[in-house]
């Protein structure tokens, strides 16, 4: 009987605890997830705004070096030069450091003046930044200890980025797999889809259409479909990790012969300046999501990707800010439409497996790719997108856009080998 009545208590206080969990974090999410909602669809506007008013007047492009000195000065001002940017924000989940919440302000401002006069880069690393800024600041305000910090920090992640792409459930999962790789944050599940949707909600409210591709040729997952989807998946594996290693190594170039800020933005700036003018095109500036329906509709170029790897390497390792993810789509999508037809798939199922194919490559998050697919084609071919995301993430080593990710189980045997990314 006393062994029966110990066994109920625990119970009870197991449920007790559950009912606590569940008030606590539907009210704290909820809120984040407001806030999500309502600054990412300010920042979802802004930035289209911005590309609008660019692509109206092609001239601001020239003006690129000089809105990268006033882009490096807001950062000096506030003594954010070395904030770590992405890498900061999944740095502190995995530790006590700090998030300031100008970091949000700061990446707002930023990332719209870079789309503004032309830089090539993406949007989702801003997203990452101000959701976690936020999500860490409101934290603060609920005085959560440490790591329920950790978790509203990706309840903001999640938020931000699901009100800019329209993708609650990619947004969710990505939050809780990004930040180490081979260990999901289960504990954040509900938090994170739960800000993920109210902040999605909100975006639609205001006119944020969700993201989503019909794709006009599904083939049969036969043999040799099979044999294609994998090669191009391998193949995108490759890009995956040059377009990560030329990021890391440009940045590190410009560091090195360039050691002042300024200067760097500067000199940034103007070779985006002369390649625009020497290609004769816009099409590599900005996000480039146009790029990105062409190729899924079945059109693109066959420089496309690598004129693409270059804008934004030389863009963001001067300085400039964005995110990269967008210009991974770009990248994949590209690629995958022209190597995809040589191999004799549709060339817009071949844009699709290689946008899904890219993003798992440059993130290494596979639960989060075949979800994405998920939500930006469908479920018909999901055994197929399924098999390039397996693929892409085992060949694409342990490089990643962002170096402060963890490995924690190699890809290649059930070891823990907690390595860093390259």
């Amino acid at each position: 009987m006393e062994k029966l009545m110990v066994r109920v208590k625990r119970k009870a206080m197991h449920a007790r605890m559950s009912i606590l969990y569940l008030i606590k974090w539907f009210s704290c999410a909820s809120i984040t997830g407001i806030v999500c909602g309502l600054v990412g669809s300010a920042f979802h506007k802004a930035v289209e705004q911005a590309t609008s008013l660019r692509v109206q007047h092609p001239i601001l492009i020239c003006f690129l070096p000089f809105a990268g000195l006033a882009i490096v000065g807001f950062y000096h001002i506030t003594n954010m030069l070395e904030d770590g940017g992405t890498n900061r924000i999944i740095a502190s989940i995995r530790s006590s450091k700090a998030i300031p919440f100008r970091m949000a302000p700061l990446i707002f401002i930023s990332t719209v003046i870079t789309h503004l006069f032309g830089g090539s880069s993406g949007r989702e690393g801003a997203a990452l930044q101000i959701g976690g800024s936020i999500g860490s600041t409101l934290g603060s305000i609920f005085r959560l200890d440490e790591k329920d910090i950790h978790i509203i920090t990706m309840c903001g992640m999640s938020g931000v980025f699901a009100a800019l792409f329209g993708t609650p459930v990619t947004a969710t999962i990505f939050s809780m797999e990004v930040i180490s790789v081979g260990v999901l944050y289960y504990v954040a599940f509900i938090p994170c889809l739960l800000s993920a949707i109210l902040a999605f909600d909100i975006a639609k409210y205001f006119g944020m259409k969700p993201v989503f591709y019909h794709l006009a040729s599904i083939p049969e997952a036969d043999l040799p479909t099979i044999l294609r989807v994998v090669i191009l998946a391998a193949l995108c594996a490759i890009v995956s990790m040059i377009f990560c290693f030329a990021l890391h190594k440009t940045t590190n170039w410009y560091k090195r012969l360039l050691s002042n800020a300024y200067l760097r933005i500067l000199v940034g700036g103007f070779l985006v300046v002369v390649l625009t003018f020497l290609v004769q095109s816009q099409d590599y500036n900005g996000t480039g999501m146009h790029i990105v329906s062409a190729a899924i509709s079945g059109q693109a170029k066959p420089e496309a990707f690598l004129l693409k790897l270059i804008f934004t390497a030389l863009t963001l390792g001067a300085g400039f800010k964005g995110g990269e993810i967008v210009p991974s789509f770009f990248i994949g999508a590209t690629f995958g439409n022209i190597a995809g037809a040589l191999l004799g798939l549709p060339p817009c199922f071949g844009a699709a497996i290689g946008l899904i194919s890219m993003f798992c490559g440059v993130v290494n998050c596979p639960i989060a790719s075949l979800l994405l697919s998920l939500e930006l084609f469908g479920a018909e071919g999901l055994m197929l997108f399924c098999l390039a995301c397996a693929v892409s993430y085992v060949l694409s080593g342990y490089y990643s856009l962002y170096s402060s990710q963890k490995i924690v189980y190699s890809k290649l045997s059930p070891t823990y080998i907690n390595k860093s990314t390259y």
